[in-house]
């Protein structure tokens, strides 16, 4: 395993690089603006290597992007109703930046801050950020680390942790968005892809992506990924360039969101098991998602256009490539019916999500 550390000023602070290549000449970059992962190179079926997740070319452009690329948002990812909160009988404000709520920790998330970084070993890197009482809102003193593994057989891990010294709310994931085509290879090729995903119930929301408590089964709607299918076939014609004027679900959940902003429910979480499998029919590229969180959000792109520019001088458009974002439940701490993500001194943090890529 190759290792090469590089250092770029930001209007944030000095930005740590790390680009790893593994002995099959594949190779991450993964960036202390947000514990991100900037680039994800892997072979096609014929050895080709390509980068697969959109990202930018100037490292500092991460801060505060639209689409939160690659990035780790926090303290809690998704949403949360109006801002507001109860634990222990005490409520919490937070602010307020996706229409009426929160989202992705606010305008100040983990996902616009400096990590301290640090390499373990060859292929594994630790990013650590200190959270304290009251930052966003959010109570207690929290400590937070994502910690990357990439390997000879092009998994890239990532195990993240946190502990508090008070009763808080904790959700982090990874908001990558993956075209296994290629990161430039636009709309058409990102909705073509195919995926599954090992979820048979979703959570329904109002018109604001704030879930109602539902568990749907997904049997009968476009929301049924349960066999491999083209992601958009269900949203886009096939002759059509995907679009806001090519979109032609009524279905609510689609039209909400423009597209597939929706949470599903893992059908197994009790252990690192697979809870997606995307594919691109084109490369033979396949990536196949595993954690041991209790739920994914799916997100087509759907608000991408305008993002700054891209790798390679891309222009990102709408729709262009597709998040899959292992998680807790959105809005879970006003909901007791979800999976709890409630952090505290003698209950920390832990969880797993796995990339793993591999070529039919």
């Amino acid at each position: 395993m190759k290792t090469l550390k590089t250092t770029v000023p930001s209007p944030v602070g000095e930005i740590t690089l790390y680009t790893l290549t593994n002995a099959g000449g594949a190779s991450v970059v993964l960036s202390s603006l947000g514990a991100g992962i900037n680039a994800i190179v892997v072979p096609d079926r014929n050895g080709t290597l390509a980068d697969v997740v959109i990202g930018y070319e100037n490292p500092a452009d991460y801060i505060a992007d639209g689409p939160c690329a690659g990035k780790t948002p926090g303290r809690y990812a998704n949403r949360i109703a109006c801002g507001k909160f109860s634990l222990d009988g005490k409520e919490y404000t937070l602010p307020v930046n996706n229409g009426p709520n929160h989202l992705h920790g606010g305008p100040d998330g983990f996902q616009n801050r400096i990590w301290n970084a640090e390499e373990l070993a060859p292929g594994k890197i630790r990013f650590t950020l200190e959270s304290a009482d009251t930052d966003a809102g959010y109570p207690g003193n929290l400590k937070a680390s994502v910690t990357y593994t990439w390997d000879d057989d092009n998994n890239l891990t990532a195990e993240y942790d946190a502990i508090s010294d008070a009763p808080t709310v904790v959700n982090l994931t990874n908001h990558s968005y993956f075209n296994l085509a290629g990161h430039n290879a636009g709309p058409r090729k990102a909705m073509d892809q195919t995926l599954r995903l090992m979820a048979s119930r979703w959570l329904p929301t109002d018109d604001t992506l704030i879930p109602t408590g539902e568990k749907a089964p997904v049997t009968g709607t476009p929301m049924d990924f349960l066999e491999a299918r083209p992601v958009g076939e269900s949203i886009f014609p096939a002759d059509a360039v995907p679009s806001t004027e090519s979109l032609i679900s009524g279905f609510d959940a689609i039209r909400f969101g423009k597209g597939y902003d929706n949470c599903w429910l893992a059908d197994s979480c009790s252990e690192v098991a697979p809870i997606a499998v995307l594919a691109d029919q084109g490369s033979g590229r396949k990536l196949t998602v595993s954690t041991d969180q209790p739920a994914v959000q799916v997100y087509g792109g759907n608000w991408v256009g305008g993002a700054p520019v891209g790798k390679e001088g891309a222009c990102y458009e709408d729709y262009c490539a597709v998040a899959i974002e292992c998680q807790g439940c959105p809005d879970a701490p006003n909901h007791p019916e979800f999976p709890s993500q409630t952090v505290t001194p003698s209950t920390p943090y832990h969880r797993v999500i796995r990339f793993s890529f591999t070529t039919d």
